[in-house]
């Protein structure tokens, strides 16, 4: 925060430049004086002396005392919308001060406005307070990108009668905003498939919380046949019956690549202190994509399960996902903030050679009620071979499994997944991310009513 380092520097009076031009003519007549003797321009340059000094003792002395208050509305914004933010100004000193001028500090790329006029302020009030110490101010701030940002403090800049010395007051503290991502609207309601015990059965969202789940198994002596499913048993060739057991929500994995480990650079750790600081255009891509996809699955009833493609020689903040998924409703919200808090990936100076992983290790298979296969949704910026491999691993465990790749990922990435039966989708704009994703599905269901693979 090297804006607010730099702003708390010149919480000190400090002459402006009527000032200096004052003290400069000053010295020079005092200078022009002891050459010549002339005990008039003396008086005069001391004048010009001792004015600017008297400016600097003046607002050191009657600094203003305040206290502020901040507010967001929205508290959280989309990325490309704007915020408003409300600034309440409270004067806690005995003495009344006007002719003051404010500016919020915030990051550059939220555009704040520049410095203004602050109205007067009255003398702080305890006793029977009427609203003449405070001040209330408002100003819209636009936030063209996701991250999370600190906004404040508040910099009150004051200055003497006569203009020769200003004192800057830094009021408050930061505050973050956050700003989420883009998300795209997808049109078609994802028709999920699993595998349970070699059928293929859909997953529809569940409309009540004490419904029953029908799966079809294999019939066994005993089992009554009132519970037969026929549609099952036409599809198998033998007979199949109803196994109702206790639904849950359908679960969705999205896993998205925050390593970026394919590239053969990335900056310093430590680099930047805050999401924001800097753009990278592909991994702002993968962080939209994902934002769609989870905003649409979560508004369809299925709970998401956010999880990073991990690469071991580049060092990235985690997900910091909710226990056991994102539940609708109310996880929308958390997501985006997630996705919002998310930082572009760093090298770890301190991994000179990159290390083996063993992909069916790095895979980790999820388990879910009957082993039936949970979809999986993949979204890959430049991936590195490591986390490609350990993509191939977990494809047996999932179902469909789809992988929307950007431009920058390298066709061997391509190439690889589709060997392992992914359906890989390109995606080189969000905008192309709609018919993008009514493709994929389509594709999946269509090799489920068919019995094939989830990808083809």
């Amino acid at each position: 925060m090297s804006r607010v380092r730099a702003a708390r520097a010149q919480a000190r009076p400090r002459l402006t430049r009527r000032g200096i031009a004052l003290m400069a003519i000053g010295g020079a007549l005092f200078v022009l004086a002891l050459w010549f003797d002339l005990r008039d321009i003396m008086l005069l340059a001391s004048v010009g002396l001792a004015m600017p000094l008297a400016a600097l003792g003046f607002l050191a002395l009657r600094a203003p005392r305040l206290a502020l208050t901040r507010m967001f509305e929205p508290p959280i914004v989309g990325a490309g919308g704007s915020v408003l933010v409300r600034l309440r100004v409270q004067n806690r000193s005995r003495r009344a001060f006007d002719g003051a001028h404010w500016r919020d500090l915030a990051h550059p790329a939220l555009h704040p406005p520049g410095e203004a006029v602050l109205p007067a302020v009255g003398r702080h009030e305890g006793m029977l307070p009427t609203g003449d110490d405070t001040v209330r101010l408002e100003y819209r701030l636009r936030t063209p990108r996701r991250g999370v940002f600190d906004v404040g403090p508040l910099s009150i800049a004051v200055s003497d009668p006569f203009g020769l010395a200003r004192i800057d007051r830094i009021v408050g503290t930061p505050r973050e905003l956050v700003v989420t991502p883009r998300v795209t609207p997808l049109d078609t309601e994802p028709g999920v498939v699993a595998s349970v015990d070699g059928t293929v059965n859909a997953l529809q969202k569940r409309t009540h919380p004490n419904s029953d789940e029908l799966i079809a198994r294999e019939y066994r002596y005993g089992d009554p046949m009132r519970r037969v499913h026929w549609a099952a048993t036409a599809r198998r060739g033998e007979l199949m019956v109803r196994d109702e057991e206790q639904r849950g929500d359908p679960e969705v994995r999205l896993l998205l690549d925050t390593a970026l480990g394919g590239r053969s650079h990335h900056p310093v750790a430590g680099g930047h202190e805050r999401v924001g600081a800097t753009l990278d255009p592909a991994f702002e891509l993968g962080v939209e994509i994902a934002a769609s996809l989870g905003v649409h699955l979560l508004a369809h009833g299925f709970r998401v399960r956010l999880d990073p493609v991990d690469d071991p020689d580049v060092t990235t903040r985690a997900i910091a996902a909710e226990a056991g998924g994102y539940r609708s409703p109310g996880g929308e919200a958390g997501l985006l903030e997630d996705l919002a808090r998310l930082e572009p990936p760093r090298r770890d100076a301190r991994r000179e050679h990159p290390r083996q992983v063993d992909p069916a290790a790095a895979a980790r298979v999820v388990r879910t009620r009957r082993d039936a296969r949970m979809p999986a949704l993949v979204v890959l910026v430049e991936p590195a071979p490591a986390a490609v491999e350990s993509l191939v691993a977990l494809r047996p465990g999932v179902e469909p499994a789809i992988a929307f790749v950007a431009e920058s990922a390298s066709t061997a990435v391509v190439e690889r997944l589709e060997e392992a039966d992914w359906r890989v989708v390109r995606v080189r704009r969000p905008v192309d991310l709609p018919a993008a994703w009514s493709d994929a599905w389509r594709s999946a269901r269509e090799a489920a009513r068919s019995g094939g693979p989830g990808a083809s």
